[in-house]
C-alpha cells in the first residue's frame, strides 16, 4: 500500500480492508478443497492426502474463528 508523504499510518489497521477480506476468502477455500481431497483421498485409499486434507481443513477453520473471535 502507498502512502502521501506526511500520511499518518492508523496503527490499528494498518492494512486495508481488502487485504483481510482476501485472507478470509483463503481461510475460507481451504475448508472445501479440504473436503474435496478428504474424498479423494477416501476414494484413492491415499492416506498422505486424508491427513493433509483434514489439517488444510483444520487450519482454515481455526484462522476463521480466530479471526472473527
Amino acid at each position: 500500500m502507498r502512502v502521501r508523504e506526511g500520511q499518518e499510518i492508523n496503527p490499528d489497521q494498518p492494512y486495508p480492508d481488502s487485504t483481510y477480506m482476501m485472507l478470509d476468502f483463503a481461510y475460507g477455500m481451504a475448508i472445501p478443497i479440504g473436503l474435496l481431497l478428504l474424498w479423494i483421498g477416501l476414494k484413492g485409499k491415499i492416506m498422505w492426502m486424508k491427513v493433509w486434507s483434514v489439517g488444510l481443513m483444520l487450519i482454515g477453520i481455526t484462522l476463521l474463528v480466530g479471526d472473527f473471535h
